[in-house]
């Protein structure tokens, strides 16, 4: 039976007030009332206290007391917070070359700056692993022209965006900092249950062990003490939060349907959020909802994952709003392209709207004229001809802002052409949306005629001793010196500056191979390292790699790049793009 029916609101106000008052006399510690497994947290002083327990004992003055003790509290939480927490990562500095005091030095007007930049791209692979590196190494915040909340919502932002929440879950439990990053515990949680995964989102709060201050985690959590079976436990926390202020039909309605007080609960669905929507869907056994375009992105994931949309063979084709939606859909990776493209079978065109396709198109209805294309291109066996209409069907998914929706597709019908076939005003078309796409593990293979493609580019795999890679470049470098022909290129001088910022030695009678123009580092840059600014210096870097491969990168940029890893001492950093862009890969 319910708590609240066993119980009085007199007597319940007095269990509270005991409750309070013990947790205050005997350790100073608030009651959290969310989770009881939770770290206590600071209290208010004995004097206040004393103050307060003067009071008459009423309901009302139990909950200003309890309101008022827990503001106090709280405070006190963010000043200690403040004081004690400004360390928060996942790596060891020194398992990248880089410092606990790499953000201090950095003024926090050029790292906000640094900061929108590179929020403007998205990163590559090089440049995100490196942002990675950067944001969760155990480091002090930086401390000038930036506050802590400012530059942990970089943080935030940065980890949300990146999307991987595995890393988010190490991050949040080996720091225990949900509460200063509550958009990122709330971002997973409902990510995984988007996914139909609720043993994943629960499973994250039993390891919290902070005291929740989110009043939305702090509901998710009671909705999982339910679904393991901890009702009593859940009903005594509503209960309490009840006579506290807690105020939530919506929440209500459906928990109490899930304790199995209520036969039935409100058929109402609330798109609110995720949890909400996911309540609607577990109380109701008849459950049906059918989105649009405005539906928020996490409920459509909800609603494929739970095999919950409707069936495309079901639509009609002159149902052109519910096509729309479907398009959309497919774009966010909700419905399948196959079924997309199977649907544009469905319409009917005549032999001279096919063969004059790439004019008709543009007397049609968006979705006609994507379906006109795509059968006219399965239609086609020339090369040329289809290239030609798989650019404009992407081009017209890409005016709509779907273009994702013709993604595997794409790839499915440039691989049937050969890449001789391929005319050379097609062949950015062709290499952008097949070959960047497709996963080739490719061998290095050495070139020992050229300095940087030669077997020494193995020393930064760590197979070489020092002793060795020393006699085996002087060597290198004897032949160079009396080959006429050849001149250092730009690789090779990379390759020899990263080993010299290693304390490799090379003979003096070699230094007249090249000069190195300082010129060619920024002096922006240069002035980072000067002074120190390590966290700076790889935002920067950071931000001139972009969106792009570091392979793809012209050789004078990652000169500049190579020179500031090795001013930094970042070798592992360093090592893996070195590796990237030196050998010679087949």
């Amino acid at each position: 039976m319910k708590i609240s029916k066993l119980l009085n609101k007199k007597n319940l106000s007095i269990v509270i007030f005991s409750l309070i008052s013990l947790s205050s006399l005997a350790e100073d510690k608030p009651v959290d009332i969310w989770n009881l497994e939770k770290q206590e947290s600071e209290t208010i002083s004995e004097e206040n206290l004393s103050i307060e327990n003067k009071q008459e004992v009423s309901e009302s003055s139990i909950y200003k007391m309890q309101s008022d003790k827990n503001e106090v509290s709280i405070k006190l939480d963010q000043e200690l917070t403040s004081k004690t927490i400004k360390i928060a990562g996942l790596y060891d500095p020194q398992e990248y070359g880089l410092d606990i005091n790499m953000w201090s030095n950095s003024d926090g007007s050029t790292l906000k700056k640094l900061f929108n930049n590179i929020d403007k791209y998205e990163l590559s692979k090089d440049a995100s692993e490196i942002l990675n590196i950067s944001l969760l190494t155990n480091a002090y915040y930086p401390n000038q022209n930036i506050t802590d909340q400012e530059f942990l919502k970089f943080k935030t932002e940065w980890l949300i965006k990146n999307s991987n929440l595995d890393l988010i879950e190490e991050y949040l439990i080996k720091n225990q900092v949900t509460n200063l990053h509550p958009e990122l515990m709330r971002y997973m949680v409902d990510r995984y249950l988007s996914q139909s995964d609720v043993k994943k989102s629960c499973e994250i709060f039993s390891k919290i062990k902070e005291p929740l201050e989110d009043e939305y985690l702090s509901k998710f959590n009671l909705y999982c003490l339910i679904n393991y079976g901890k009702n009593e436990e859940a009903q005594l926390i509503l209960d309490l939060k009840k006579e506290l202020g807690f105020s939530d039909e919506y929440f209500e309605n459906k928990i109490n349907y899930l304790f199995g007080y209520n036969d039935e609960a409100n058929k109402e669905i609330s798109e609110n959020s995720i949890l909400d929507f996911h309540l609607a869907h577990r109380t109701n056994p008849e459950f049906k909802f059918e989105p649009n375009k405005d539906t928020p992105k996490l409920i459509w994931k909800y609603l494929s994952s739970s095999n919950l949309l409707y069936k495309i063979q079901d639509v009609e084709i002159t149902d052109i709003e519910k096509i729309s939606t479907i398009e959309k859909a497919t774009h966010d990776k909700n419905y399948s392209e196959e079924e997309l493209f199977e649907f544009y079978k469905r319409f009917q065109f005549n032999i001279n709207q096919l063969l004059n396709t790439k004019e008709s198109y543009k007397s049609l209805s968006s979705i006609e004229g994507k379906a006109l294309v795509y059968q006219r291109l399965l239609l086609t066996e020339e090369p040329k001809l289809k290239l030609e209409l798989m650019k404009i069907l992407k081009d017209i998914f890409k005016s709509e802002g779907i273009e994702d929706a013709f993604d595997e597709e794409l790839r499915k019908s440039l691989k049937q052409i050969d890449e001789t076939d391929v005319p050379s005003n097609f062949t950015t078309f062709y290499n952008q949306y097949l070959k960047s796409n497709e996963i080739i593990n490719k061998r290095i293979k050495y070139n020992n005629k050229i300095l940087h493609q030669s077997k020494l580019v193995n020393y930064f795999n760590g197979d070489y001793a020092k002793s060795k890679i020393e006699e085996d470049l002087d060597k290198f470098l004897k032949k160079i010196k009396k080959d006429k022909k050849y001149s250092l290129s730009k690789k090779d001088i990379i390759f020899l500056e990263a080993l010299k910022s290693d304390g490799i030695e090379i003979s003096k009678k070699y230094e007249n191979l090249y000069k190195v123009n300082k010129s060619e580092m920024p002096s922006d840059i240069q002035k980072m390292l000067d002074n120190k600014e390590i966290g700076a210096a790889l935002l920067r870097v950071i931000e001139v790699i972009g969106p792009e491969k570091i392979e793809d990168i012209d050789d004078d940029t990652v000169y500049f790049i190579i020179n500031t890893l090795n001013q930094l001492n970042t070798d592992w950093i360093r090592n893996k793009l070195l590796l990237k862009v030196l050998p010679l890969k087949v």
